[in-house]
């Protein structure tokens, strides 16, 4: 089914759960935001907690290679994110937690971060979720 919308909706989405806990409730959040950019919303997203390992692109490879999705799933979600999110925010703090910070960013993010990413924190989150027309959280 097909569903139509009078005018496009701002969505907000926060990605906080650590995918070794719970892969499948990131992948969903994952799907949900590249849905409402196939449908012509407005996303921002937000990673945050151990969310942020689905920044990172050894993470990211071993997720493909791993077999629990179809090839390529995962990688395609995430480069349709990139190119057509309105913003993506990442937590400095939780990034840092993870052993990336902005001097070694380069050698762990996805390819192009410094294009489409903002480092920030809970100004962040406070600012697109006020934004929003909806807000999702995986």
């Amino acid at each position: 089914m097909k569903y139509q919308y009078l005018m496009g909706k701002n969505f907000f989405v926060k990605i906080v759960t650590d995918p070794d806990v719970d892969l499948r409730k990131c992948i969903v959040g994952l799907a949900c935001a590249n849905q409402a950019i196939e449908d012509g919303h407005e996303v921002n997203m937000f990673f945050a907690s151990n969310g942020v390992k689905l920044l990172h692109s050894l993470y990211i490879k071993q997720l493909n290679a791993g077999g629990m999705f179809p090839e390529g799933m995962i990688p395609n979600l995430m480069n349709s994110i990139t190119n057509g999110a309105n913003v993506i925010y990442c937590s400095t703090g939780s990034q840092a937690a993870n052993g990336v910070l902005k001097e070694n960013a380069d050698e762990h993010l996805l390819e192009g971060y410094g294009h489409w990413m903002t480092w920030s924190g809970p100004p962040g989150v406070i600012a697109l979720s006020a934004e929003s027309d909806v807000q999702l959280v995986y």
